[in-house]
């Protein structure tokens, strides 16, 4: 999965109506609102929407007839494997209906074209691991994890014997942070896996 960059946007005209798309990233359904309210134009007939933040999806057809908008946007943008993303397409009507047809094609086109020239980049999930070990231990540990994919979040408490970390790892490489841990530790630290973010 991917997700973008930055904002951006797409401008086409279709049988003299006019549309708008802004595309950008968000980071869940707050935000993903914001930027709707904040990239709709006010003048314009329909600000048609859809975003996708994980398993949430969210869609909208401002008036337009129902399924020809909001649902061609969301298909856009799940189309080309995008997540965290939310697109507004904002239609200035020209006197030439459309037909439902014509309205899927040009709500979905635009989003799909907006997307497309847009910049992207692959959306990396992360586990998160507390390791307890030793105070002998851990400036061996924070010299290891310096070294690896890995980020010390912080240092999370103590226990009797030693210290207790939080660290993030990209989930496809927790196994070597795993043993590279133990093997700074000489298979002393106790580690625990928390949830993928």
């Amino acid at each position: 999965m991917f997700t973008l960059t930055g904002a951006g946007r797409f401008e086409q005209d279709v049988k003299k109506s006019r549309f708008v798309a802004w595309a950008g990233p968000v980071n869940d359904e707050d935000e993903a609102r914001r930027f709707i309210a904040a990239h709709g134009a006010p003048d314009a007939g329909h600000n048609c929407w859809a975003f996708r933040v994980g398993a949430l999806h969210r869609f909208n057809d401002d008036g337009e007839p129902g399924g020809t908008a909001g649902r061609p946007i969301l298909q856009a943008i799940e189309g080309q494997d995008l997540d965290r993303v939310a697109v507004v397409v904002s239609r200035w009507f020209g006197g030439i209906l459309l037909g439902t047809g014509g309205l899927v094609r040009a709500y979905g086109g635009t989003a799909s074209s907006c997307l497309r020239a847009m910049a992207r980049e692959p959306i990396i999930a992360f586990a998160t691991l507390s390791v307890a070990c030793a105070f002998a231990d851990e400036a061996r540990l924070r010299a290891a994890l310096a070294a690896l994919p890995a980020t010390l979040v912080e240092n999370t408490g103590f226990t009797p014997a030693g210290v207790l970390l939080r660290v993030t790892v990209p989930c496809g490489q927790v196994e070597e942070v795993i043993r590279k841990t133990a093997d700074a530790t000489r298979g002393q630290a106790e580690i625990q896996r928390g949830d993928a973010a």
